[in-house]
């Protein structure tokens, strides 16, 4: 792997906003030679996990295998509109090239019809599929209601999965504190919530874990982290 010595690991540090972030490269031209960065950086500075297309899995995993970052990946990704068991197979053959997280989208039609029936079902072909991996469900809440937002929520509570998520990042607005604190509300504590979706500097990463996020979806992972350190350090952010 080229280049792979240079970064050393650093030591792990529960306190650090590293560890609830998912160090997030979705974009449709990224190459193995980004992956193999995305991950160096990821053992770097213990992120929780790197999130990345299903392509991209397997190489993931063979960088990450004696880490202790979770390699997780999206299905159903970003717009919903994949049949269930097509969403149950993606995630199937993404857990056998060594993911452990899968980041499902709901269908969205369904949704703003209210078929929560619908909803469920999709939801719980996925969590089927992957025993043992953590199903984070992602509703886009920019395109609901608040009272679309409760509902979904408790869908996904009753469906089985992990967590519910505010957003892809692919839609017109991405995770706001007033949205991670109605989730978070509403779940109570049976699962959790992972805010993702325009997340790009240490203020807004703090917003997010302040209003009750346990996991940040964010492609700027290592800006925040390293504003993180300068503060602790003493020095200008």
């Amino acid at each position: 792997m080229k280049g792979a010595g240079r970064i050393r690991p650093a030591a792990q540090d529960m306190n650090s906003i590293a560890s609830a972030i998912d160090h997030t490269l979705l974009r449709p031209t990224a190459t193995a030679a980004d992956i193999e960065q995305l991950c160096r950086e990821a053992r770097h500075w213990n992120f929780a996990s790197v999130c990345l297309a299903p392509v991209h899995v397997a190489l993931a995993a063979g960088l990450l295998q004696d880490s202790r970052v979770a390699v997780g990946t999206v299905v159903g990704f970003p717009c919903g509109y994949d049949l269930p068991e097509t969403k149950a197979f993606a995630a199937r053959s993404a857990l056998a090239a060594g993911a452990t997280e899968i980041d499902m989208v709901i269908h969205l039609g369904a949704a703003l019809e209210g078929r929560l029936a619908s909803i469920h079902a999709d939801i719980t072909a996925v969590v089927a599929a992957v025993p043992g991996a953590l199903v984070k469900v992602i509703i886009e809440c920019c395109y609901l209601t608040d009272e679309q937002k409760t509902v979904l929520t408790e869908t996904v509570v009753a469906a089985g999965a992990a967590y519910v998520k505010t957003s892809t990042g692919f839609a017109p607005g991405g995770a706001t504190p007033a949205d991670v604190a109605l989730l978070h509300r509403v779940a109570a504590g049976r699962i959790s919530v992972k805010a993702a979706g325009g997340i790009r500097d240490l203020a807004a990463a703090r917003a997010m874990l302040a209003a009750g996020a346990s996991r940040l979806g964010t492609s700027s992972g290592v800006a925040i982290v390293q504003a993180e350190s300068r503060l602790r350090k003493g020095t200008p952010a």
